[in-house]
């Protein structure tokens, strides 16, 4: 299975109204067609458990259905797909810190509930060789390096009893920040991949995004400017802006970029595995030109080192592909991403 370029249908069956009215007209074959026709050549398919386990952890077999269709539809259409366990029950990254929701990495029978749900997908689609797993989106509090460990442990050693070959992919804590790939271990089992999300700095990428507290709604940031800019700027955001911060580059663009990727595509050496970007993009907020010349810095990077990587997000949640406001850049980035 080879990932190059791929872009993810957020906001389908993750992060959304978890209604089968959602889920029945979110996304259709047609769409699928259609980022095929494009020249992506994969899709990452967010899923919370909602869709496919009650509360009790019942198995919903209406929420199956529709990731049945997806893996249907990608394989007609000859795209590789990425099933992505986006939230977990017990584990949320949009609560981070708050340890009465988030508590799987402290009780042992909602690890167990995780590790039984992936042996339910490794079981339903083990043998589908144009799909690979990811475990969980994003961990982000650092107390859960060492549980997060041992969890991937559990997990993939249960995925491995079912399918050896099915690709497995996980990263590390602060939203699957880059730097933090080193704490993994290095893997047991073949066929394991490092991924890395990347919205450096997000400053720019997030700007005026109203779920980033510290953000301010009303400044709009252009890019690339100056470090001294961002350097001041990103020091308003607190823990979230310490990327730029503490960064050694001397200027915004590739060099830092790929500062910022340094410490992933080393960690991926050492532990002998693959690197992925399962997440980039700029939301629907930011100056169209700037967009475009970060999106082409981060391309020339990734290329440069031979990193796959999956656009966020096809539709909607702000940072939408296909909506209006990607009208004057979309052929431009699909020349850059897919040559079409």
């Amino acid at each position: 299975m080879n990932l190059n370029r791929g872009i993810n249908l957020g906001g389908f069956l993750s992060q959304c109204e978890h209604k089968e009215s959602h889920y029945q007209t979110f996304i259709d074959e047609n769409d699928i067609k259609q980022i095929a026709e494009w020249g992506f050549d994969h899709v990452r398919v967010p899923v919370d458990y909602e869709v496919i386990e009650t509360e009790d952890g019942q198995t919903k077999e209406s929420g199956y259905a529709y990731i049945d269709n997806i893996v249907k539809w990608s394989k007609a259409h000859g795209l590789n797909m990425i099933l992505d366990l986006h939230k977990a029950y017990g584990y949320d990254f949009n609560d981070a810190g708050d340890a009465e929701k988030n508590n799987l990495f402290s009780n042992e029978a909602l690890q167990q509930r995780f590790v039984n749900l992936w042996k339910n997908f490794a079981n339903r689609y083990g043998k589908e060789t144009h799909m690979a797993f990811e475990l969980l989106n994003e961990v982000v509090e650092e107390d859960n390096v060492a549980a997060w460990n041992q969890l991937i442990e559990k997990a993939v050693s249960a995925i491995r009893e079912i399918t050896k070959d099915t690709y497995i992919i996980y990263g590390g804590i602060r939203w699957n920040s880059a730097s933090t790939l080193q704490y993994l271990e290095k893997p047991k089992f073949d066929n394991i991949i490092f991924t890395f999300h990347f919205y450096e700095p997000l400053l720019f990428t997030h700007q005026k995004a109203y779920w980033v507290a510290a953000m301010d709604p009303n400044q709009t940031i252009s890019y690339p400017v100056t470090m001294e800019y961002y350097k001041a700027e990103s020091e308003k955001l607190g823990a979230q802006g310490l990327s730029v911060t503490d960064a050694k580059a001397k200027t915004m663009g590739p060099e830092f970029i790929t500062e910022r990727i340094e410490e992933a595509i080393e960690a991926a050496k050492n532990a002998g595995v693959g690197l992925y970007c399962g997440e980039f993009g700029v939301i629907d907020q930011a100056p169209i030109e700037d967009t475009l010349r970060w999106f082409e810095d981060v391309d020339g990077v990734f290329r440069a080192h031979d990193i796959s990587c999956a656009v966020w997000s096809y539709k909607k949640m702000d940072f939408g592909f296909v909506d209006a406001h990607y009208d004057d850049i979309r052929k431009q980035l699909l020349e850059l991403w897919t040559g079409k």
